[in-house]
């Protein structure tokens, strides 16, 4: 259904193709202004060309934002401090920046006096979901306009020929069929459609951006420390450094070392399942180490209630709800748990994998007194788990005898 009485949209713009075709689309169809919002996540990509082709277009207001700092502190490191995992293997990393582009495209609609928001996701993926739900989180009476669910592009060919009707400017290589798409951030890149599709075919090297093939890293392990403060990494080999640089250097130690590649089929929120290759070299390694800090750190029932929650609250970032109530509980619950996860851990990174080889914490609950197997000096009374043993065997032992008389158990 097609939005009314629009007067002025924010659409998020890449500059790229579908953007690009979508912000001309919105003149013709709306007769609206059009504010573009560019941001900068850490794609590795040159952005001003998307100023250039805004302009070109006649927009007046154009945003060019460098978010990364914020993309990493406020989302990624809440994100770590939980170890989310997305059915057990997916770190987020295309999940975890929807509200943050949201966010600021609403901050942009305020700022202007826009009464619409506008987003390039298609009408088969999670991200039109992700958005619209901060969308609406954030400014609930806010107009929405998701192209892919209006216009009768609905080809490759059509969106070239419209482009080529309206003069937009297309790289050549956007004029054949792209093997695949391709989604990045600082903290990942993921891969989808045409030649990954099909899950029983393995993806061709060509398909991985950000990592060396493990085959190929060095035969030799790279070894390096991390420091945490209250669950959060600030530190690299002693070195401190602010959030995103702190990421872009394990990015840079994952791809040598080929880290973090992920082959996933994955259930998607609007109901269909989808084959990805994703890589997430720094995050890879943040996970690995986050955890082994937690390990010392951590009391057991604190960490083992955090893991029973973890499964919730990465589905919440998945499906879109980062600005629901839920997901707030959730983070108060984990922020807390990380009050006392400081300290350093040590990892190994060698072909493909990372490897905790020591932690250490001022906040440790690990005891060598305790835990000893040579003479503790009276720290643990080994006879005390005789009636510990029978205690939690009652329940057992009632049940056997009931079994015996022929009762069900």
């Amino acid at each position: 259904m097609r939005v009314k009485d629009v007067k002025k949209v924010v659409l998020a713009y890449s500059g790229g193709l579908d953007t690009s075709v979508i912000l001309k689309w919105l003149q013709s169809t709306y007769q609206c202004e059009v504010v573009t919002f560019t941001a900068d996540l850490g794609q590795g990509e040159e952005l001003e060309p998307a100023r250039k082709k805004a302009e070109m277009f006649g927009i007046k207001e154009i945003f060019i934002e460098d978010l990364r700092e914020t993309f990493v502190r406020d989302f990624d490191f809440p994100m770590f401090r939980a170890n989310a995992l997305y059915e057990g293997q997916y770190l987020l990393g295309t999940s975890i920046a929807r509200p943050l582009i949201a966010q600021r495209q609403i901050e942009i609609a305020e700022a202007v006096g826009a009464d619409a928001v506008s987003h390039g996701a298609t009408g088969k993926g999670n991200d039109q979901v992700r958005f619209e739900l901060a969308y609406y989180a954030l400014k609930p009476d806010v107009k929405v306009i998701a192209p892919w669910r209006e216009w009768d592009l609905t080809s490759r060919t059509k969106l070239l020929e419209f482009a080529e009707t309206h003069q937009i400017p297309i790289t050549k290589d956007k004029r054949g069929e792209a093997p695949f798409s391709v989604d990045a951030n600082l903290l990942h890149s993921s891969s989808e459609g045409k030649v990954v599709e099909d899950p029983a075919i393995e993806a061709d090297e060509m398909v991985y951006q950000r990592t060396l093939s493990p085959e190929d890293a060095p035969d030799r392990a790279t070894v390096i420390s991390i420091d945490f403060e209250k669950g959060d990494p600030t530190h690299i080999d002693g070195v401190k450094m602010s959030p995103a640089t702190l990421l872009t250097r394990l990015n840079e130690l994952g791809r040598a070392n080929g880290i973090g590649r992920l082959d996933l089929v994955e259930n998607r929120f609007v109901g269909m399942k989808s084959r990805g290759i994703y890589e997430t070299p720094g995050g890879t390694i943040l996970y690995v180490a986050h955890r082994s800090i937690e390990s010392i750190t951590l009391d057991r029932e604190v960490g083992h209630l955090k893991d029973s929650l973890m499964p919730k609250y990465a589905e919440l970032i998945y499906n879109g709800f980062w600005f629901a109530p839920e997901r707030r509980m959730l983070q108060a619950a984990i922020d807390e748990s990380q009050k006392s996860v400081s300290g350093r851990v040590r990892l190994k990174l060698y072909k493909g994998n990372c490897t905790c080889i020591g932690r250490e914490s001022p906040n440790s609950l690990h005891s060598m007194k305790v835990v000893t197997f040579e003479e503790d000096q009276g720290a643990y009374d080994q006879f005390d788990a005789q009636g510990f043993i029978k205690l939690n065997a009652l329940r057992l032992r009632l049940g056997a005898q009931v079994g015996r008389k022929g009762g069900a158990l």
